[in-house]
């Protein structure tokens, strides 16, 4: 039964994307997010629908009438010489076979993203798009706070097969990042039911975020949580749903949780923490020895072997820095740190020019919680390892749509108000008057 039903709602909606290419790309975003087809055990769990959506918005996008532009930034330039870099080091990789599979993955994604910045052309279709992504990830977050509350925590929140996120480490990452989505959402929604919803969306989903059993996955909650009050409009309204959510789990979650949490400040004996450091290593030495790293999925027996201090310890990197250091080299990472420091500052710019301006407020709030959001995804993936998922690049879109549509990338584009001119007298003839208006430019 779920199969014909994601199935029906996928071929249903494809019709509509060749006359309207932005629908394309809010199915691909319930797709590549929610990943409906894997909440299915028949026929559509490997139908590759994200696959098939990516190829009708294509063919709709170019054969469309819509002006065919490109958002050109230092994001936008760098992102791609990132890519580029990508492709370099799959071209140098210690297993060709592998690392082509993921850079498949990876070159897709990155597609839709731009193409997310080419063919969403209003705010109400960018909000559309976070509306999306976040009722997509916020079903697990809902989903997994309810869990963890039920069964009291005993087991780990964790995200669907076959995806970015399936492991716990991954989920509470990922967790982190989604919570500032809905609070965006949450300060431009009027009506009070869908506020509530929101609300209750973001403390389900923060408890399904401790219910992962992450330890870096609550160094990314502590972190985001922090900032995100720093950077709330309503501080005691985002104090009293924070307060709500640890008393929760403070109420919920066993002893258990708490000896694993404080493993943290033991992790001398912790043998997953010596293995990551060990994969640390390794990335390092690896990316010291070779100038475009080894490659996609080089974390394996035969590079430990040649390159760990302790070359029988085989471990994941669990670290998006390390995972981009060992696999992109030293160039690969400055391009990842560079470009988290220009999404930074153009955040700091929108959120400067449109604060105090009520008609574009909105980008301001946008921009302050993408900022909390990557700052979660800063913090966390110093232990956990998402360096290639897609929300991190979309959200450097969506900030650069935010800045296109409240006019910050074209200063042409804002229209201050200019004192009214000051009408000439009427000529004595005149039967009428002139009346001088205001005007904006």
């Amino acid at each position: 039964m779920r199969d014909l039903l994601v199935t029906a709602i996928v071929f249903g909606v494809l019709p509509f994307v060749f006359k309207r290419p932005w629908i394309g790309i809010l199915l691909w975003c319930w797709l590549g997010y929610m990943n409906p087809h894997r909440q299915a055990w028949g026929f559509a769990y490997d139908m590759p629908f994200a696959f098939i959506t990516a190829i009708v918005t294509i063919t709709a996008f170019v054969f469309s009438k819509e002006k065919k532009e490109m958002v050109w930034t230092r994001e936008t330039i760098l992102l791609l010489m990132f890519i580029g870099w990508m492709l370099v080091t799959t071209f140098f990789a210690f297993y060709s076979e592998p690392a082509w599979e993921q850079w498949n993955k990876v070159w897709r994604i990155q597609l839709m993203v731009f193409l997310t910045l080419m063919i969403i052309k209003e705010r109400q279709h960018l909000h559309w798009v976070i509306w999306v992504i976040a009722l997509s990830l916020g079903y697990y977050g809902v989903k997994g706070g309810i869990f963890t509350i039920i069964h009291g925590g005993q087991f780990r929140v964790q995200g669907p097969t076959g995806t970015f996120f399936a492991g716990n480490n991954e989920m509470a990452l990922v967790l982190a990042m989604l919570i500032p989505l809905i609070r965006y959402l949450h300060l431009q929604e009027p009506r009070k039911w869908v506020r509530m919803g929101l609300a209750s969306a973001m403390v389900l989903s923060g408890i399904a975020a401790i219910g992962s059993q992450s330890r870096g996955g609550l160094l990314a909650m502590a972190a985001m949580g922090l900032f995100l009050w720093f950077k709330s409009r309503h501080k005691l309204v985002m104090t009293l749903y924070m307060a709500v959510a640890v008393a929760i789990m403070a109420s919920v979650m066993p002893q258990e949780w708490y000896d694993r949490m404080e493993t943290i400040k033991t992790y001398e004996e912790d043998a997953s923490a010596l293995g990551r450091i060990n994969a640390w290593h390794t990335a390092f030495n690896v990316a010291k020895d070779r100038v475009t790293g080894g490659g996609y999925e080089m974390f394996r027996a035969p590079t430990f072997l040649e390159y760990a201090p302790e070359p029988f310890r085989v471990h994941d990197a669990h670290s998006v820095y390390f995972e981009i250091l060992g696999e992109l080299g030293f160039i690969g990472l400055g391009m990842f740190l560079l470009l988290a420091v220009f999404v930074w500052l153009r955040a700091n710019q929108v959120i400067r020019e449109c604060k105090h301006d009520s008609e574009r407020k909105w980008a301001a709030d946008l921009a302050a919680m993408i900022q909390v959001s990557l700052v979660g995804y800063g913090v966390g993936g110093v232990f956990l390892g998402l360096a290639y998922f897609d929300l991190t690049y979309h959200l450097i879109i969506i900030l650069l749509l935010a800045a296109k549509f409240s006019g910050v990338l074209d200063k042409s584009r804002i229209t201050p108000t200019v004192a009214p001119a000051k009408s000439p007298p009427p000529h004595p003839s005149s039967r009428f008057g002139h009346e001088g208006a205001g005007r904006r430019i």
